[in-house]
């Protein structure tokens, strides 16, 4: 998986999110904080160029305001993300995507694409 690849899976998972998010909002009134958040989140992910400058703090703002929230964020959007957000991530969750990091770009150097899903499930013992 390639850097551009990468890019679009990770647009992918934040598009799913806010799909999700949306439809979590859906019954609170207009004028709901939440609902301001999540919009945010949808123009985030039509704005990619935004991502790293607007995606930070918006995330931040998430698991501060709504900690009940944080569980359904993707956690590889954290480490995509980076700076900030890697505090809201333990240390061994981040070895953990740094492995994952590196395997992705040694089977990009070789031409081949990594299936994160897999590759992660394989680091964490899960087959």
């Amino acid at each position: 998986m390639n850097d551009e690849q990468y890019l679009d899976h990770c647009l992918g998972l934040l598009k799913e999110f806010c799909r999700d998010l949306v439809q979590r909002v859906d019954h609170l009134p207009e004028d709901d904080p939440l609902r301001e958040l999540t919009d945010a989140f949808g123009q985030l992910s039509e704005a990619p160029a935004e991502l790293y400058g607007a995606g930070p703090a918006l995330v931040h703002r998430l698991f501060t305001t709504y900690p009940e929230l944080a569980p359904v964020f993707p956690r590889q959007l954290l480490w995509f993300l980076g700076g900030e957000c890697l505090h809201l991530m333990p240390d061994e969750e981040i070895e953990q995507y740094q492995q994952l990091e590196e395997q992705r770009q040694q089977a990009a150097a070789r031409g081949e694409t990594l299936d994160l899903r897999q590759a992660r499930a394989k680091l964490l013992n899960l087959q």
